[in-house]
This record gives C-alpha cells, structure tokens and sequence, in this order.
C-alpha cells in the first residue's frame, strides 16, 4: 500500500486510524449490524453504491437494514486499503480492493471484485467516513 501525506502534522497514529476505516465497515458487516455500518459514517455522509446514493447515518442505516435482510443476508464484505494519502492532516483518500462475498461462499468472485474510494476525515475527534464509492475492478 502507498502512503503519502501533505505537509503538516499527520501522526503515525492518524495514518493507523483512517487505515482501520474500512476493517471497521468489514466488522460491521460481518455483525449484519446497520447501526454500526452507519456510525462509521459523518452525519451527513455519503454513500454511493451501484444503483443507489445514500446521504446522512440515518439513510445510510436504513438501507443497510434492509439490505441485511434481503440481498445482503449472510454476506460477507473485504476491502483490503491499496492506497492511502492525506489531503490534509485531517482529511485522508483510502482506496480499497474487494467486494461482497456472497452467502456459503469461501471467496470473492473476480466478477465481484470492487475498487472503493473512501474519503475519511476527523470528525469530534474520530476518523469517520465522508464520502464512500465503488465500482467494478475489471471493465465490462
């Protein structure tokens, strides 16, 4: 993974922080836990997924709730950070590799496989998600 910063102070500590954002949506992924998915969230995140934009914790729960329930029952997510930079000591840009991994699956399917941009920034003190964005990894 590479990792550049702006001039200023970003601390090793900080770098550590926003580098555990997305282990932070995998877990609560993993939990099925809407509420803990959107937490990682700013009050007025966004989300942005195929098909969909969400915007504020509160959407952003409501959506995951439902999806925990339906299409995204007994799933799994990754998201392994392949690149990391600062814009300023308080705003980072991860970018991640992964996607869903579906319901008795031991793996990701390449055809499933997803670059995120994540744009994370410190919010009362904790490094929270502002904006999040996927696509597909490999061209149609």
């Amino acid at each position: 993974m590479t990792t550049t910063a702006p001039a200023g102070p970003v601390t090793d500590a900080d770098k550590a922080a926003v580098a555990t954002v997305p282990g932070r949506v995998v877990a609560a992924w993993a939990a099925q836990d809407a509420t803990a998915f959107a937490a990682v969230f700013t009050p007025d995140g966004t989300m942005i997924l195929p098909g969909f934009f969400r915007k504020g914790t509160a959407d952003i729960e409501g959506f995951m709730s439902f999806a925990f329930q339906g299409p995204y029952k007994d799933t799994r997510v990754t998201g392994t950070p392949i690149d990391l930079r600062f814009l300023t000591p308080d705003t980072a840009v991860v970018i991640t590799e992964g996607g869903v991994i579906g319901a008795g699956e031991t793996e990701l399917s390449p055809d499933r496989t997803i670059r995120a941009t994540w744009v994370v920034t410190k919010h009362d003190g904790e490094w929270k998600l502002a904006a999040y964005q996927n696509s597909p990894r490999d061209a149609a």
